[in-house]
């Protein structure tokens, strides 16, 4: 259960279900997930956290499966359950396999080892990767 509950629509004050509509609008549904009903409880950051979350996933130089992909292995990182399901679903809508799924997650796992190992060892950092520009 949700720390301080959820906000269902018919609850909701016309402030959340502005944003509430801006959600089912652009994400072309007809229902709220239980993220955005716990954020309601704070309608400021109810609509700061749509916004920006609008913004980054919007059309960009990252197509959505890698965006979602992205937020996917943050998440598994993290070990947000609700996250790790939530991106999952929005993935495999947006086109990711099963195999795909597999091995992100041993990219993710992978990336975590060597993380720790890198930082356990204090690794210093090679000059040529210091001079990398874009």
């Amino acid at each position: 259960m949700a720390t301080l509950g959820l906000i269902e629509y018919a609850d909701a004050s016309p402030e959340v279900r502005a944003v509430y509509d801006d959600i089912m609008a652009t994400r072309q549904t007809d229902w709220i997930n239980n993220f955005w009903k716990a954020l309601a409880r704070d309608p400021v950051t109810l609509r700061r956290t749509w916004e920006s979350i609008k913004e980054i996933m919007a059309p960009g130089a990252l197509d959505a499966l890698t965006k979602e992909m992205v937020y996917l292995a943050v998440s598994a990182t993290n070990q947000c359950p609700y996250c790790i399901a939530s991106h999952t679903a929005s993935a495999r809508k947006a086109g990711m396999s099963g195999e795909m799924f597999a091995e992100l997650m041993a990219v993710v796992g992978m990336a975590n080892e060597t993380n720790r190992l890198s930082s356990g060892y204090r690794v210093e950092i090679d000059d040529r990767f210091k001079e990398v520009t874009l």
